[in-house]
């Protein structure tokens, strides 16, 4: 998951990203509204987490301004304000959640994951592919009940492709939803990463789930798409073969 948090208290910022950071979550950081704006025209975050005391605008405004400019990112205030009114007005503006400050780690989490889940079209937390599942909140994966062990990366990695099913997915989307920009290593990566959690999903009895788009990128299907665009065995062996270049480019 990534996510753009939007505070200018820097020792406030500092604890929130750390949290967040704890449980896997890549965090972009902005101290102003304008730079908000700016980051979330240009990058896609699961969620942004947003003050409302910002040094040139309010906090109502920068959501104001994301839901005129047809940027749907989910949106959870957090706030000092605890009033009604101050609630109320960030939802009408269009947030999708508000919490107020103090809070407490473990519902700043479960709620943020559960915006972010209906933002996908998800209500629960376990999602599910033919046999394999994931749940959001914990991390786990398994394969006909049983635990898949994957890295932090692998993760991210599946849980996007889960998120966004159906949808092609860039290495360059890939890369700047594990690295966020920061350090990123070359592109060829992405391919070592996806040969690697193809083998842990088919070692546990996953197999044809996540597909090759020649030329553009990767995308996560149930087994029957993948019949009907021209059958599991010829693509299986594209996959080997793309799997084999991978290992040898590591």
């Amino acid at each position: 998951m990534r996510v753009l948090l939007v505070e200018d208290d820097l020792a406030a910022a500092r604890g929130v990203s750390l949290m967040l950071k704890s449980g896997g979550t890549v965090v972009d950081q902005a101290d102003t509204g304008e730079e908000a704006l700016e980051l979330v025209r240009h990058y896609d975050y699961d969620i942004v987490i947003l003050d409302l005391m910002l040094p040139d605008m309010e906090g109502y405004e920068v959501v104001r301004r994301m839901r005129a400019g047809r940027v749907e990112t989910p949106v959870l205030i957090l706030s000092g304000l605890s009033r009604p009114q101050a609630k109320v007005k960030g939802l009408a503006m269009g947030a999708d959640d508000f919490i107020t400050k103090p809070f407490d780690k473990a519902e700043l989490m479960a709620r943020m994951q559960a915006v972010v889940r209906r933002s996908k079209g998800f209500s629960q937390p376990s999602l599910r592919i033919a046999n394999l599942q994931l749940n959001l909140d914990s991390h786990e994966v398994t394969v006909n009940g049983t635990p898949v062990h994957l890295t932090g990366k692998e993760y991210a990695i599946l849980e996007l492709l889960t998120l966004r099913k159906g949808m092609i997915l860039t290495k360059e989307a890939f890369l700047n939803h594990l690295y966020g920009g920061m350090d990123e290593p070359e592109m060829k990566i992405i391919d070592v990463f996806i040969c690697k959690l193809r083998k842990k999903l088919a070692h546990a009895g996953a197999t044809n789930l996540i597909g090759t788009v020649w030329g553009r990128g990767y995308m996560m299907r149930e087994p029957e798409q993948h019949t009907a665009l021209g059958g599991i065995a010829d693509a299986r062996v594209n996959d080997l073969v793309e799997e084999q270049q991978s290992l040898n480019a590591a």
